[in-house]
């Protein structure tokens, strides 16, 4: 629990600005970093310098100074923080001890600083050498019946060379089982788009900003989960640029935001009103919006009035008839019904839309983490089709991602999923054959833990048990494996719900310097809009007993492949061998690696939507039909409410900085309810009321969260909303898109129930 008597109050000013500045002070004294993260942070995202470990929003071409956020000073404080985990730590408190703190308080112990071991006799964890570390992870790899009863957890901070080596040593190893943390956010992206559009990425670049003609948000909160995406938003509105927020909960910093580097707005007290149109739908009502607004668009047609591109259709597209049946199909009171708003507003984002010639649209997990999430994001790639919206300055299609590179991760291998050219290409450099099946995503590994087929656990980077669904099934899941190993900065829950054997790699961090028999290394993240860019860390690594993360992938590989076919050793003291094998592997986009990265701002990665160019199997970009109205499985029951799993304004995932949520209003809680004044009477409730919710599905498995407070906030009807990972519990493990197997977070049906007294 917090510390401060819990305070509910509305929040009237501005977001960033001297709030954000305020907190900046506030953690960088917290963690005892003042003048060391106040250095780091003008390293941060500039040339020469390190890459912020939060988000994957891509830097600004050397115009600023100062190009971080608050929420990655956060980060950096948090990473360089002057607080330890040591052996007497782990001598002081028992594994059960810990069990009963919160996240909060084991984040806020500060970094690991040697390898350790769990000792089940003393239900400690005690130190353990490097060198037997790996002997026992080894041991156990090889003593596997199969290669497939392994799981290897990738968290999106793991850099391109780390993750492309882990890969290769996964696939020498002889499986593709390669859950990772996209499979529980972007996963509908990377394979739901690649259906339309031939690529599972965005299609947008920073400079189409500057030359949009109008820009949608669609389900994500910038202020919190991508705050240096604020100021391009701000300057496009500036320029009079409308801009469609759609969200079932009204976020403070798409309603009026100051940008911090503005010196003229910060001496005034100013802001900028960033949203035109706030689209309040109901959760799931992104499918209806986006039908009503092709709907609109095709009777503007119909009545004899040009808006859609019909020669970039005819050249460039596939499907179009099949589209136009299905949205011409829907009726307005049902559109009406199902996105919770009225038919003028969805005829105002339309005109919008239409009036437009170049329009960017952005999305995030409000859109992915449905039941149809990989539906959703080809209806947004469809709604774009329409007017030729791909290939043309200020126009395209922006996932708004998370970890600073969980996309560059999957570009370099780590996709349980892979494609047959791509083994190939990993057979021809490396001479070994791969294996051709594919793996388990995050939801079937925990599945096959669960069932027993699931031996071993290594997590790189991440705290993957509070990530997944199901929170009291996945820690089952994971106590009954025979070895976990947690290769980290900070201590988490994931080193707390272990198997039989378990061990903590702690790891050199982001901002920290790599120094190698073969000099300074750095590495290389690949941000939201596919730039590659180099990393290269500043500061002093907390601990003399930390190694890279390469090196411990390097040095697993050598304990379980003895008579490997790749020269492991090599690359753990040059990381330029590394990118050298990625060209090779990737020639099509990484070629030239080595030289191509000296570049001050990197370089682009080639999206050939941009050039309208369609990696699709027939050539065209294809509209895609989903048919129906609903994101999610209808649920027979009046008292249903969809609830959707969010973050605070002082969280990045699983990490908790604080228990204070400054935008919503809320300080020192993390259990609560966001709910509608009008869902909240009907219920015979009061706000401030303590409540449990009750999830509502038809597994037989009881799923409830107790001790929730009530808190009247404007959410639409029918849909309420509380913090992850608290309310993971609620989320059935299979409850998911079943094109991705994406968690569908954003819509678990729940209802309202006394508390328990």
């Amino acid at each position: 629990m917090a510390d401060d008597k819990p305070r509910y109050r509305t929040y009237n000013s501005p977001a960033g600005g001297w709030g954000a500045a305020a907190a900046t002070a506030k953690v960088l004294m917290e963690q005892s970093v003042v003048t060391k993260g106040s250095r780091a942070l003008l390293s941060m995202n500039q040339p020469g310098g390190f890459k912020c470990p939060s988000c994957a929003f891509p830097d600004a071409a050397c115009t600023k100074k100062l190009e971080f956020c608050e929420n990655g000073a956060k980060a950096l404080a948090h990473e360089a923080t002057k607080f330890r985990v040591t052996r007497e730590f782990f001598a002081q408190h028992s594994v059960s001890a810990l069990m009963e703190q919160s996240d909060y308080w084991l984040e806020m112990q500060g970094r690991l600083t040697e390898p350790m071991r769990y000792d089940a006799a003393t239900d400690h964890y005690v130190p353990v050498s490097w060198d037997d570390a790996f002997a026992l992870i080894g041991q156990h790899l090889r003593a596997l019946d199969s290669p497939h009863q392994a799981e290897f957890y990738t968290s999106g901070r793991t850099a391109n060379e780390t993750a492309f080596l882990y890969s290769i040593f996964v696939r020498e190893y002889g499986t593709n089982n390669f859950p990772d943390c996209s499979n529980m956010c972007h996963e509908p992206t990377s394979r739901g788009l690649p259906h339309s559009i031939g690529v599972g990425k965005g299609t947008v670049i920073l400079d189409d900003f500057e030359h949009a003609q109008a820009i949608f948000l669609i389900g994500h909160n910038a202020g919190t989960n991508a705050p240096r995406m604020m100021t391009p938003l701000v300057e496009a509105r500036k320029r009079g640029v409308p801009i469609v927020a759609v969200n079932p909960m009204p976020e403070r910093a798409l309603v009026r935001f100051t940008e911090p580097q503005d010196i003229v707005q910060m001496a005034t007290f100013g802001s900028t009103e960033v949203t035109s149109e706030f689209v309040h739908i109901k959760i799931g009502g992104d499918l209806a919006l986006l039908k009503g607004m092709m709907k609109a668009m095709f009777e503007r047609e119909a009545a004899g009035e040009a808006v859609l591109d019909h020669a970039f259709i005819a050249e460039h597209t596939s499907g179009f008839e099949a589209l136009k049946a299905d949205i011409e199909a829907q009726n307005w009171p049902d559109l009406i019904a199902a996105a919770g708003i009225d038919e003028a507003q969805i005829r105002r984002c339309a005109e919008i839309y239409t009036r437009s010639n170049a329009t960017i649209i952005c999305y995030g997990m409000g859109v992915t983490q449905h039941q149809q999430g990989s539906g959703l994001v080809q209806q947004i790639a469809n709604l774009l089709l329409l007017k030729g919206n791909y290939g043309k300055p200020g126009a395209g299609i922006s996932p708004i991602r998370g970890h600073s590179n969980v996309q560059g991760d999957r570009t370099v291998g780590i996709d349980e999923k892979p494609g047959q050219a791509y083994l190939d290409k990993v057979r021809d450099v490396f001479g070994f054959e791969p294996p051709r099946e594919e793996g388990h995503h995050t939801v079937e590994s925990v599945e096959a833990m669960l069932a027993g087929t699931a031996k071993v656990f290594i997590g790189l980077g991440g705290n993957f048990v509070r990530a997944v669904p199901d929170t009291d099934r996945s820690y089952d899941a994971m106590r009954k494996l025979n070895l976990t190993v947690g290769i980290a900065t900070k201590l988490n829950r994931g080193h707390l719900v272990h198997g039989k054997d378990a061990l903590i790699l702690p790891v050199i961090a982001r901002s920290e310097r790599i120094e190698t028999a073969a000099g300074e290394q750095f590495v290389t993240i690949e941000d939201s809009m596919s730039n590659v860019t180099a990393s290269r860390g500043v500061l002093e690594p907390a601990s003399e007993h930390l190694l890279t993360e390469t090196e411990i992938v390097c040095r697993m590989a050598m304990a379980t492949l003895p008579d490997s076919k790749v020269d492991w050793a090599s690359y753990i003291d040059d990381y330029s061998l590394i990118r050298d094998k990625i060209a090779e592997v990737y020639p099509a986009i990484y070629e030239g690696f080595s030289e191509r990265i000296k570049t001050p701002m990197g370089f682009h990665l080639d999206i050939p939507p941009r050039r309208r160019m369609w990696a699709t199997p027939n050539g065209k970009a294809n509209f895609l039909v989903l048919p129906g109205l609903a994101a999610n499985a209808p649920v027979a029951d009046p008292a249903m409410l969809r609830l959707a799993t969010v973050r605070s304004h002082d969280q990045f995932n699983t990490t908790i900085y604080s228990y204070n949520d400054r935008y919503r209003g809320v300080s020192g809680d993390r259990m609560i309810l966001f709910m509608n004044a009008d869902d909240i009477a009907a219920r015979g409730l009061e706000a401030g009321a303590k409540v449990a919710l009750e999830t509502i599905s038809g597994d037989g498995i009881a799923r409830r969260v107790e001790g929730l407070t009530i808190l009247d906030y404007p959410m639409s009807r029918g849909s309420v909303a509380g913090y992850y990972p608290e309310l993971n519990p609620l989320l059935p493990l299979a409850h998911y898109d079943r094109i991705s197997g994406c968690p569908a977070a954003k819509s678990i049906p729940v209802r309202v129930v006394a508390a328990i007294d």
